[in-house]
């Protein structure tokens, strides 16, 4: 899914610079474009954000740098610019892909595994996945069930991640998927806690 989007404002940003370049012609107004086009996608990000959650308290060494809404999910892509860490919000309304007794289930590697094989634009494969960890954190004021995992994905660059799925239901019944990833050797669960237990229900 998010290479979709990522592929999509590629070409869009790829359009509108031969657009620029051909009217008028020189780098610099291509160059303009492109840094432009980016500020206002990031600048839409974090207002649809909003959608999702309340930001506001978020540390400035995360950014909200991608949202979407597509066939009734909307999500926050967010990424800690010194790590690179990838924190995801997925808003399912009122649609359960996981809940919080998944989580908290011996079978919860299964289903992860199940829930990536079903993504409709999967780009990669999930060769191994192991639970490593269980515990509860808190965001949005709620305490919830996570389970950190370790998985090895086929078709990148880099095999071996970490990572941490957790669930929240919001005060208006809308499922959340809360997941954070990275690099096996430069996952940290403690930028996954201060980045979630940042984010507030919106009031």
């Amino acid at each position: 899914m998010f290479r979709l989007i990522k592929i999509i404002f590629n070409a869009i940003i790829l359009v509108l610079a031969i657009i620029g370049f051909n009217t008028i012609g020189g780098q610099k107004y291509v160059d303009a474009l492109v840094k432009n086009v980016s500020s206002f996608i990031k600048e839409n990000a974090q207002e649809n954000a909003k959608e999702i959650g309340d930001f506001s308290n978020v540390d400035k060494e995360f950014e909200i740098n991608n949202t979407f809404k597509l066939l009734g999910y909307k999500g926050v892509l967010s990424a800690h610019k010194a790590s690179g860490q990838r924190m995801l919000i997925l808003n399912t309304g009122k649609r359960q892909l996981l809940s919080q007794t998944d989580i908290q289930s011996k079978d919860i590697a299964d289903k992860l595994k199940d829930m990536f094989a079903k993504t409709k634009y999967q780009a990669v494969t999930i060769e191994e996945l192991k639970v490593t960890e269980r515990g509860m954190i808190t965001t949005k004021g709620k305490n919830v069930p996570y389970a950190k995992f370790n998985a090895k994905i086929s078709k990148l660059p880099v095999k071996d991640y970490t990572g941490m799925v957790a669930v929240v239901t919001t005060k208006n019944g809308n499922n959340e998927i809360f997941a954070a990833v990275n690099e096996k050797k430069k996952y940290s669960q403690l930028l996954t806690r201060e980045f979630f237990s940042k984010i507030k229900e919106n009031s």
